[in-house]
């Protein structure tokens, strides 16, 4: 599993908020970055805003035609 994971940090354990798929004994890496709770929050905001947008270009496009053009003007 690799990915990332909301936890809080309470009476020295890091408590994950998120269910993970992990067995007993796996080990990990961890990079903490502090972020605000206003941080969250809007992470999940542009989150629900690309879902939302998600496939709106299909059939409006030819990505072929499109990566054609990319590499003929490189």
């Amino acid at each position: 599993m690799s990915g990332t994971v909301r936890a809080r940090f309470k009476a020295g354990v890091l408590e994950l908020l998120e269910t993970v798929n992990l067995a007993d004994g796996d080990e990990v890496s961890i990079t903490l970055i502090e972020s605000s709770k206003n941080d969250v929050s809007k992470d999940r905001g542009m989150r629900d805003a690309l879902e939302a947008t998600a496939g709106s270009w299909k059939n409006l496009v030819d990505a072929e035609e499109l990566k054609r053009n990319i590499y003929e003007r490189s």
